[in-house]
């Protein structure tokens, strides 16, 4: 069956993945409308979906408020528009006018369907893009909007896509919620009637939601049960509205910015929204992950298929106290370890003795590296480790060289206040003359230096976000007359929050092109920037400053839901635990931290020698499995609620062998001690331990379960590494 199929008596147009499809037609009226999207249809089965709109019962009612491909604002639509416009006259509107469409095939294995229409009345044209690909059942849409008349235009909201469910008895949403340092708290529950909103309008994905959601009719378990789920690609602020009828119709609709900012679109130009894609499963919310996880490693990381190193970070070992002398010795301890990635964070440029002061100065401090970061580089190389840097090129200190020297390029309303968070204020990216700078600093520090790595990070959000026209040299404001920051139009407050991601996404694109080798971590202030769309340009994420391995447990069972464990950096740190003042074991802590890319973060001058050896040992076994966790198929057999044990899996694509990690805070008498069923094994065949040399059947394993084999007492944890026998 093609990937794309058309049936242009009826108008309807079929999309087909491995195991789903997706039907919509074009209506009588012009507008293209949602069919069906769920398990897999023939055209002709998709066809007879395509019946008229039924009558509509009272002159109250209006169209249907679920089942446009793209809600717009006029006529009798009441429900959330995905797209509106503000014309120049002022009028709003949109009437859908049938262009014409276009079959692509972009690459190999890869289809795109692009409907064109314009409006009725206003020069504004609208494409709707559809991308599918033969070895995933994620669907990838977008929307391209292109100002074809000779007089500006505002899109008051431009959403990417409308996802439309069929109708069901009951409707349940999943998403996450938190905060800094308690980010993805995972919350299921009841689907609202009305409209529920998710958003950020903080500049950056942000802590406190994530751009993706999943819904299900109310009874989908973690391996049972029919889930509908999208994911937004972009990095800036955005909004996600899903709403639930009457009706038992539910939907969602989603994209950049949130209420209040707009898109200008100038004659003759264009706006490619983000990709929101979207996904069908049946197999539960389990299913649903791991479909996402294949997807993000196949088609969305640049080197998923890298083994990613084991990492060491200074931070918590010296904070700003940073030096060559002692960055050389934590390198040899580190090396020693087994690590192979040594990073220095925050301290090593400009005057930087603190967070007050040298954000924007970014050339290596000549009392604490006399001559450059050449040696400690070296050093590092030396010992057969990668080198890598802690940065922060989106922000400045008002006490740095280049504050003074640029104070216009700093987010900021004339004549309000420039509110310093952390000590520091968000240069604006959105101009071409300050991404232009960080792209030069940044390629030439990676090229002279030899660094391998970047930890990139970015620690507040947005606030004045203003971009001022133009004020004339020497203004009051301080702003230059130059035309370099791309707003000579004045209508940069709205610009920016567009134009900044943009911007940002061409400096970490210019930047690896240039240096193929360097690989990329995106951090902001913990998980506050982890999204698809800054993920097709780094290779992993900081997922929460957060490192008391308890709390990890429950920070990454919720990051997992959509993000695989190959991007999901975790540290094992010292005790008592900064944040919390927990203690826990060092092997407990390197078992949460080896359920993803394992770092560790603690300060190793003062691990004694057993710790060191215990650590080294660890580190050792993490080399062993790591395939597993980071290209394996994640099994949730017991999440990090309830008194029981959290066991998760990491189980090989082929069934060849298999990782099962096991924490339990502290056992409390007369709680069963269930054992767990393990997925992803091949039937009939027989596995060894391969610490213990203990054989498992696999039918006794996947049918009668598995006991992870906890040691009695408190922090109890364990790794099991079976191995497939011939």
């Amino acid at each position: 069956m093609p990937m794309i199929s058309h049936a242009p008596d009826r108008g309807v147009w079929l999309l087909t993945t491995p195991r789903t499809s997706y039907a919509l037609r074009v209506d009588g009226t012009g507008a293209p409308c949602h069919l069906a999207w769920g398990p897999r249809l023939t055209l002709r089965e998709a066809a007879d979906l395509a019946s008229p709109l039924p009558a509509v019962a009272s002159s109250f009612e209006g169209r249907p408020p679920v089942g446009e491909e793209l809600p717009v604002d006029g006529g009798t639509r009441y429900g959330p528009p995905s797209l509106q416009v503000r014309y120049a006259d002022g009028s709003r509107g949109f009437e859908w006018e049938p262009v014409g469409h276009r079959v692509l095939e972009p690459s190999p294995g890869r289809a795109e369907l692009v409907l064109e229409f314009r409006d009725r009345l206003q020069p504004l044209h609208v494409a709707l893009h559809y991308t599918v690909r033969e070895d995933t059942d994620v669907i990838e849409r977008r929307t391209v909007l292109r100002n074809a008349g000779d007089r500006p235009l505002a899109l008051l909201r431009a959403d990417s896509a409308a996802w439309s469910l069929p109708p069901l008895p009951g409707c349940r949403l999943s998403h996450v919620t938190g905060q800094w340092s308690a980010e993805n708290r995972l919350s299921r529950d009841p689907l609202p009637h009305g409209e529920t909103v998710l958003t950020s309008r903080r500049g950056i994905t942000g802590h406190h939601a994530g751009p993706w959601l999943m819904l299900d009719g109310g009874e989908a378990s973690e391996e049972q049960g029919r889930v509908w789920s999208g994911a937004l690609a972009w990095s800036g602020s955005w909004r996600v509205t899903v709403q639930r009828t009457p009706d038992g119709r539910a939907g969602f609709t989603g994209g950049v910015g949130h209420e209040g900012t707009s898109v200008p679109l100038a004659p003759g130009e264009e706006f490619t929204t983000p990709v929101f894609a979207g996904l069908f499963t049946e197999g539960g919310f389990g299913a649903a992950s791991r479909a996402w996880h294949t997807y993000v490693r196949r088609h969305v990381l640049p080197h998923a298929g890298e083994v990613a190193p084991v990492l060491y970070n200074s931070w918590e070992a010296t904070g700003f106290d940073v030096d060559e002398a002692s960055q050389k010795a934590l390198a040899e301890r580190a090396a020693a370890l087994g690590v192979e990635l040594y990073v220095v964070d925050d301290g090593w440029f400009g005057a930087r003795r603190d967070d007050r002061a040298g954000l924007g100065d970014w050339t290596p401090s000549p009392e604490r590296f006399p001559d450059g970061l050449g040696p400690l580089a070296d050093a590092v190389h030396g010992l057969g480790m990668r080198f890598g840097l802690w940065v922060e090129p989106e922000m400045v200190n008002p006490d740095s060289d280049l504050y003074p020297a640029h104070p216009d390029w700093v987010l900021h309303v004339p004549g309000r206040a420039r509110t310093e968070l952390r000590h520091q204020l968000v240069l604006n990216f959105a101009r071409d003359d300050v991404a232009e700078w960080a792209y030069g600093w940044l390629t030439r520090l990676v090229g002279d230096h030899g660094i391998d790595f970047l930890k990139w990070d970015m620690n507040r959000p947005f606030s004045e976000a203003g971009w001022p026209r133009q004020q004339g040299a020497g203004s009051p404001d301080g702003d230059d007359d130059g035309s370099a920051d791309g707003n000579g139009d004045g209508d940069g407050d709205d610009r920016l929050w567009t134009a900044y991601v943009a911007n940002l996404y061409g400096v970490l694109d210019r930047l690896r092109a240039d240096h193929p080798g360097l690989r990329v971590e995106t951090c902001s202030g913990g998980g506050g920037r982890v999204d698809l769309g800054i993920l097709a340009r780094t290779d992993q994420a900081w997922v929460s400053d957060n490192t008391d391995a308890v709390d990890r447990l429950v920070i990454q069972h919720g990051f997992g839901q959509i993000h695989p464990a190959r991007i999901m950096s975790a540290w094992v740190t010292d005790v008592p635990n900064q944040l919390t003042s927990r203690t826990v074991p060092l092997r407990f802590r390197f078992h949460a931290a080896m359920a993803g890319l394992l770092g560790i973060g603690g300060d190793l001058t003062r691990w004694s020698e057993a710790e060191l050896a215990q650590g080294a040992e660890l580190v050792a076994e993490y080399k062993k499995v790591r395939h597993l966790v980071q290209q394996g198929d994640l099994h949730r057999l017991r999440g990090p609620h309830g008194e029981g044990a959290t066991v998760v899996q990491y189980a090989a694509g082929d069934g060849a062998e298999t990782l099962v990690l096991a924490w339990r805070r502290g056992p409390r008498h007369g709680v069963p001690q269930l054992p767990v069923r393990l997925r992803g094994l091949t039937a009939g065949a027989r596995y060894r331990d391969s610490r213990t040399g203990e054989v498992h059947h696999a039918t006794v394993l996947t049918e009668y379960g598995f006991h992870p084999g906890l040691e009695p007492g408190d922090w109890a944890s364990r790794a099991v590494h079976l191995v497939r026998l011939p």
